[in-house]
């Protein structure tokens, strides 16, 4: 299982599966992180957390814990 926290900068992957529970798991979809969307790492911040992506057209900035729920391929 590999997840978008261990995602190099650069890559492109898609989703294939949110991990998580209620809340947690429906604010990672209301950002528009679903099954089959395409997510582009753009940068990582110097210590690491947050993680800069592309989703749908837009930037967003995800924790590394959030990170860590989403599978992908």
């Amino acid at each position: 299982m590999k997840t978008l926290k261990q995602v190099k900068v650069g890559d492109t992957v898609s989703v294939v599966k949110l991990h998580g529970e209620g809340a947690v798991k429906r604010r990672i979809m209301d950002m528009g992180i679903t099954k089959g969307v395409q997510v582009h790492i753009r940068k990582v911040a110097p210590l690491g957390d947050p993680i800069e992506v592309t989703v749908r057209g837009y930037e967003l900035s995800i924790r590394k814990a959030d990170a860590d729920m989403i599978e992908v391929e």
